[in-house]
C-alpha cells in the first residue's frame, strides 16, 4: 500500500469516515501488534477490512481519537507547502469577514489541519500543536507560519487538555520575536489586553464576537452583569455600547486587572466595576439581596471535560441560569452560554430554561447561536460546534 504504514478497520466500521467524519476511534482499527508499535504521529494510509484505501491520516495509538484523517487518496510526505495551501485557503475567507487581523485563523479539522489551533492577534500568532501528527510537523507548522503571516513573534501554547489526551507534554514556549505585554485586541471596535502566555488557551475568546456585538446592542442605558467575564470580553463592549453601568465578576485577579486596564484604556472606568468572586455565590448574594441587572451574561467555562460529566455539568447549567435569572430586572435579557462539546444544544437549551422556570420567571428565547465563523464547524464532526448560547428576554 505504498510507502507509508496501512492500519485497518474492523468490519462494518467504515462508514462514518467513508461518508466524511475526520476521526477513527480506538474501538474501530484493529490494533495490530504493528499498529502498536507505530510512533505517535505517524502519517498512515486508512483501509477498511476489504482492503479499500478510505483516505490517510495521523495516528495516535495512545489516545482515544486513534486517527485524524488528513485527505482522501494515499499518504504523502506532509510538506510546508501543504500547510500553507492549507492555511492560506482558510485566510481567503476570513479576510472577507474581519477587516482587522484579530481572529481565528486555523480552525484544526474544520480547516483541514486536524488538531493546529492558530489565533492571529495583528502582528503576532498564538498556536496550539493539540495532536501528535501536528507536534511530529512542529518545524513545517511554524514555517508555513512564517510563509503565511510573516508574524513579528510566535508562541507556542502547548499546555491544553486536548494534548494531555495524546500523551504529549505541556510547554509554552516563544518560537520568535517578543510578545508585547499586555498585548492588545482589538474587537468590536474596542482594545482589550491580554496575556497569551499565561492566560486562559491562547490568551483570548475570539469565537463569543458576534455573541458580544448582539449582546451589546441591548445594553443602551442599561446595567449590564457579566459573569465569568474573564478579560471582560462581553461587559467592555457592553459599555462602549453605552451601558450605563457594568459589573464585571470573576475569580481571578489577574483577569480582572487586565480587564480594568482595558476600561481604562477606553476611557470606559467610570462605567465599570468589577468583584471578585465565585459566580454561583455571588449570584446567590445578589439574588438574596434583591440586587437586579438588566442585561445578564452567564459564560462560563466548560463543565463537562468527557461524557461522563454530564449529567452533573447539566444539574450545573441548570443551577446556574435559576440564580441568573433571579438578577434579571423584569423586562431584561440574559445570555447564557455553554462551551461544552459534550453538551449538545438541545440538552443546554432545556435545562437553561428548567434554571429560568424554578427562578419564577417566564422567559422567550429570542436566539440559539454559536461560535464566530472563525470557528467554523465540521459539516461531519458535532464536537466542532462546540459552543451554545442563549439569549432570552424575561417578564
Amino acid at each position: 500500500m505504498g510507502d507509508f504504514p496501512q492500519v485497518t478497520l474492523h468490519p462494518g466500521k467504515h462508514k462514518r469516515v467513508k461518508s466524511g467524519h475526520p476521526w477513527i476511534y480506538a474501538n474501530e482499527i484493529a490494533m495490530t501488534f504493528d499498529a502498536k508499535a507505530l510512533p505517535p504521529g505517524t502519517l498512515v494510509d486508512v483501509c477498511n477490512s476489504g482492503g479499500e484505501l478510505l483516505g490517510h491520516g495521523f495516528f495516535s495509538p495512545h489516545s482515544l481519537v486513534v486517527v485524524r484523517m488528513l485527505g482522501r487518496g494515499r499518504a504523502k510526505m506532509v510538506s510546508v507547502d501543504e500547510i500553507a495551501r492549507r492555511m492560506d485557503a482558510a485566510q481567503t475567507w476570513r479576510r472577507q469577514i474581519f477587516s482587522e487581523p484579530f481572529y481565528r485563523a486555523i480552525h484544526a479539522e474544520s480547516d483541514g489541519l486536524p488538531g493546529l489551533i492558530v489565533d492571529r492577534f495583528g502582528d503576532g500568532i498564538v498556536c496550539q500543536l493539540n495532536s501528535a501528527g501536528m507536534e511530529q510537523h512542529r518545524s513545517e507548522v511554524i514555517d508555513a507560519i512564517k510563509r503565511v503571516f510573516a508574524p513579528e513573534w510566535i508562541l507556542l501554547r502547548n499546555d491544553s487538555s486536548q494534548r494531555r489526551l495524546e500523551k504529549l507534554p505541556d510547554e509554552v514556549e516563544v518560537v520568535s520575536g517578543a510578545i508585547p505585554s499586555p498585548l492588545e485586541v482589538l474587537e468590536n471596535g474596542v482594545t482589550y489586553l491580554c496575556d497569551p502566555a499565561g492566560g486562559q488557551k491562547t490568551g483570548w475568546f475570539y469565537d463569543q464576537r458576534f455573541n458580544r456585538a448582539m449582546v451589546a446592542g441591548l445594553c443602551s442605558n442599561s446595567s449590564v452583569l457579566d459573569a465569568y467575564c474573564y478579560l471582560g470580553g462581553f461587559g467592555l463592549l457592553a459599555a462602549e455600547s453605552g451601558a450605563e453601568s457594568v459589573t464585571l465578576l470573576d475569580r481571578s485577579a489577574p483577569s480582572l486587572a487586565l480587564a480594568d486596564a482595558a476600561a481604562a484604556r477606553n476611557s470606559l472606568s467610570s462605567r465599570v466595576s468589577n468583584i471578585r468572586g465565585e459566580v454561583f455565590q455571588v449570584l446567590e448574594t445578589f439574588g438574596g439581596d434583591g440586587k437586579r441587572f438588566d442585561v445578564v451574561v452567564v459564560d462560563p467555562p466548560a463543565f463537562a471535560k468527557s461524557k461522563k460529566d454530564i449529567q452533573a455539568a447539566l444539574r450545573g447549567y441548570r443551577k446556574l441560569a435559576r440564580l441568573a435569572a433571579a438578577v434579571v430586572a423584569p423586562g431584561g435579557f440574559l445570555l447564557a452560554a455553554s462551551c461544552s462539546h459534550n453538551v449538545d444544544t438541545q440538552a443546554f437549551a432545556l435545562e437553561t430554561s428548567r434554571g429560568v422556570h424554578e427562578a419564577g420567571r417566564s422567559s422567550r428565547i429570542l436566539r440559539t447561536t454559536g461560535a464566530s465563523p472563525d470557528h467554523p464547524a465540521h459539516p461531519h464532526l458535532p464536537e466542532s460546534a462546540y459552543l451554545k448560547a442563549i439569549l432570552m428576554h424575561l417578564s
